[in-house]
């Protein structure tokens, strides 16, 4: 069975896996796969960014200054799914969608009569519906070019990616070792598996309030729904990624000093604990 494996931490947002869905998609007509993409309002592969993270509050004083920022972006490719327990294959009355051979989720456009319901049951809105024909429309996993002899190089979105965020090949021949699914919580399991999904983080910012400055060095560790340790950077910053939802406790060591911040809640958000003073 075929599958995708996308990393995001590879990804920097350039786009191309977009534009090659585009490119491949948009004024061309590859029946009996697919009729053509609209030119706007459909993304059968569609890069989602992800800004995490929090611009640090305004202090009063002699003059406003600003605590320490801690922003993120990550991008993440979400094409169909091609979920094994496709509820859009259940969904759909006339049996226009059904799995190939190779695993990929096909929506037949000679069978949809545009009922709509396929659109509606997909719960990560990777199924369109193009008002000018009246029928539903999605990514194929480019099964054309999949079909076709001597093409080697996959769908269009692993095809453009320069940094091979995006990988695409026979289940057994990619490491999918700690890879999950994109939303979970939908219960589904699919033929798409990623590396590095965004959770949460915890960061801040050590100082001396005595000295004034940036502590370096000092001993940051996580506990609670989470462990880890490591020391601040050059700029007294130190930042725990990859947290899941959880309350935690950090505590900050350095020349015989130690701050506890606790009650730390991932729940809601990514938490910026902004300066902390090492007294």
């Amino acid at each position: 069975m075929k599958a995708f494996r996308i990393n995001v931490d590879r990804c920097f947002g350039c786009y191309s896996c977009q534009i090659g869905c585009k490119d491949e998609h948009v004024s061309n007509d590859w029946m009996p796969y697919a009729r053509p993409q609209p030119e706007w309002g459909q993304f059968w592969g569609k890069l989602v960014d992800y800004e995490r993270g929090t611009v640090g509050p305004l202090v009063e004083g002699t003059k406003k200054t600003r605590q320490s920022s801690v922003v993120r972006t990550d991008f993440v490719f979400v094409p169909c799914q091609h979920c094994v327990n496709a509820p859009c294959i259940t969904a759909c009355p006339a049996n226009a969608i059904s799995t190939r051979t190779d695993g990929m989720v096909w929506l037949d456009p000679n069978k949809c009569t545009g009922c709509y319901l396929c659109v509606d049951a997909c719960p990560y809105g990777c199924i369109y519906y193009n008002r000018a024909i009246s029928q539903a429309q999605k990514c194929t996993g480019c099964a054309h070019l999949l079909d076709r002899s001597g093409w080697t190089y996959g769908p269009r979105c692993a095809d453009n990616c320069p940094t091979e965020a995006i990988l695409f090949g026979e289940e057994s021949s990619l490491d999918l070792a700690g890879t999950e699914t994109y939303k979970p919580e939908f219960g589904l399991t699919t033929r798409v598996k990623y590396l590095s999904l965004p959770k949460r983080f915890i960061a801040g910012t050590v100082y001396d309030p005595s000295t004034k400055e940036v502590v370096v060095g000092a001993s940051v560790t996580l506990s609670g729904d989470g462990t880890g340790s490591m020391t601040t950077n050059g700029w007294g910053d130190f930042w725990f990624d990859k947290l899941g939802k959880g309350t935690f406790t950090v505590t900050i060591s350095a020349n015989g000093k130690t701050r506890t911040v606790s009650n730390i809640s991932t729940v809601d958000a990514d938490k910026n604990l902004g300066d902390i003073a090492l007294t």
